[in-house]
């Protein structure tokens, strides 16, 4: 489908008299074409179409139509059938009264085009430059980021029903390219075990026949794998993502012994970040944060929160449900800065800040992170009078440590730690900790002496710093402006479902969010315009007597 770029066409006279009959204030529809001018051009869209071939539905009006189906949580197939009867959808996408519209399908190879050429950004980038032009967005000002997992858009499965499932979905796949191939190769028993899914079989309760079936399992796919890797087998089979997934979910989960099929045990799987839970969506991971549990990822917002402006959301980010928050500070920042949108002040909560980012967050981007930093969990810094690190003065110069009592460490080494961190170890001399008449203040190892872990110099200064700073009154009222994003989160799920993914497969997801974002803010431009912001947190007058 080739593409014809045009300028942004007038709203039909018909159209416009109509609109204007039926909704005489307008609404959030009419108000987007009228003071936001659809957002969107065809020339941001050029990569996704070829210059020849069928003429293509205008991508200006698809791309609108995607944040439009977001604001109103469509299907695409709800979203098309809208556009043929609502008046002020044909209105924002200046379309005729009698235009029919166009197939829902469409929006799907849309989305499927902004992925494929890595344009997903473009739909929320093109939002914020409209802002910037308007005032409505600044630099400099002040943001606040937060994360909150999402849903994978498959079932939730344990061990032993993702491994058949899996042997199926490469089954259905085999047989709707191979048919004749995959007819020659299976038994009756393979149509038995493998016609519907796994999740409606009963999982046998007794051990031996729980073990059996499993086994069973392991030795179909260990044999379909054999199949498609044959002489006589087109190579391409290997190929195919379904046979793919199978292969990777066989090394994850079962081993040969002796000519024996084995099923891995839970602590010879590899961990939850690399573990494959999902035949059909490979890039779900099993996450758990406190009391929650999910199959998924994780998204992380970033908004802003000037109190004489619109708090609109400037970035996006998504992740496997693993990925912890702490490795995300220095991503959102770059992305940021990409942007010419770094804040001068950034809240953030304690999974995101730590002495390496309040070192760089300062120097390399000129922002200040506001944060709490994790407190010291040893024993040592629960107890007041005991000697946690905080009572350890550091000669960094000289690669010293003097504890309480006055003794000096005898040896200082730098290393890594597992997640590639610098750290220093500073140990005190055996001596000197054995006869030490407050070693019970101090360690409580039996015969070994203390030994100080640190940080780097910049970044052990900051996090004591912090960790006084955060103990103030001061503190707490300037972080209380992080409360804020918890809002945002809570719209998000209630009113735009951000928490269940649509599609599969993490760049989808991401292109969800990012919809989800765009929409967010052209909901939130409407209500700011209108002088209402629900946004804001609102504080009851009895509450207001405490202030």
């Amino acid at each position: 489908m080739s593409l014809h770029p045009q300028k942004l066409p007038e709203i039909p006279e018909e159209t416009a008299r109509i609109a204007k009959i039926l909704f005489p204030k307008g609404n959030k529809y009419m108000w987007l074409r009228d003071e936001l001018d659809a957002i969107y051009e065809d020339e941001q869209f050029m990569a996704l179409y070829p210059k020849n071939g069928q003429f293509a539905e205008q991508p200006w009006r698809l791309a609108m139509m995607c944040v439009i189906q977001y604001m109103e949580n469509d299907t695409d197939r709800q979203a098309a059938e809208a556009l043929k009867t609502r008046i002020d959808l044909k209105y924002a996408l200046s379309l005729e009264l009698t235009d029919p519209g166009f197939d829902f399908s469409v929006l799907s190879e849309f989305r499927s085009r902004l992925i494929e050429e890595g344009l997903e950004e473009v739909i929320l980038t093109a939002l914020l430059k409209i802002c910037r032009e308007k005032g409505w967005l600044k630099e400099h000002g002040k943001q606040r980021t937060d994360s909150t997992h999402t849903e994978a858009a498959i079932r939730l499965t344990n061990r032993i029903v993702c491994a058949g499932e899996t042997v199926r979905a490469a089954l259905n796949s085999l047989a709707v390219v191979v048919p004749d191939w995959i007819r020659a190769h299976v038994s009756q028993e393979w149509y038995d075990r493998y016609e519907k899914r796994m999740e409606d079989f009963r999982i046998p309760k007794e051990a031996t026949k729980f073990v059996q079936m499993i086994e069973q399992i392991g030795r179909d796919g260990f044999e379909l794998l054999k199949w498609v890797r044959e002489a006589d087998a087109p190579i391409w089979l290997r190929e195919i993502p379904a046979v793919e997934t199978l292969r990777l979910v066989w090394i994850q989960q079962f081993y040969q012994e002796e000519g024996k099929v084995r099923h891995r045990s839970n602590d010879d799987t590899p961990p939850a970040s690399q573990l494959i839970v999902s035949p059909y969506d490979r890039e779900a991971r099993l996450g758990v944060k406190r009391d929650t549990e999910w199959t998924g990822y994780k998204v992380h917002l970033t908004e802003t929160c000037n109190n004489d402006l619109p708090h609109l959301i400037i970035n996006v980010e998504t992740t496997v449900s693993t990925t912890q928050d702490m490795k995300m500070t220095g991503v959102i920042h770059q992305e940021l800065e990409s942007k010419q949108l770094l804040p001068s002040e950034h809240f953030m909560d304690n999974g995101y800040v730590d002495g390496e980012h309040l070192e760089t967050s300062e120097k390399r981007y000129g922002v200040e992170l506001i944060g709490p930093v994790t407190q010291n969990p040893s024993w040592q810094a629960k107890d007041p009078q005991a000697y946690d690190n905080s009572k350890f003065s550091v000669d960094w110069e000289n690669e010293v440590v003097t504890c309480p009592e006055g003794k000096t460490s005898k040896k200082w080494t730098v290393k890594q730690n597992q997640d590639g961190q610098e750290e220093i170890r500073a140990r005190f001399g055996q001596k000197d900790c054995r006869t030490c008449p407050a070693r019970s203040l101090c360690t409580r190892a039996a015969v070994n002496p203390r030994q100080i872990v640190l940080r780097p110099k910049e970044q052990h200064e900051a996090i004591q710093a912090a960790r006084q700073r955060q103990t103030t009154k001061e503190f707490q009222e300037r972080y209380a402006k992080r409360s804020g994003i918890e809002g945002t989160i809570s719209q998000g799920v209630r009113a735009f479902d951000l928490r269940a993914s649509r599609y599969l497969g993490i760049k989808k997801t991401h292109l969800k969010h990012v919809i989800t974002a765009t929409a967010m803010n052209v909901v939130r431009l409407f209500q700011w315009q209108m002088e209402d912001t629900p946004f804001q947190p609102r504080i009851s007058q009895f509450a207001l007597l405490a202030a």
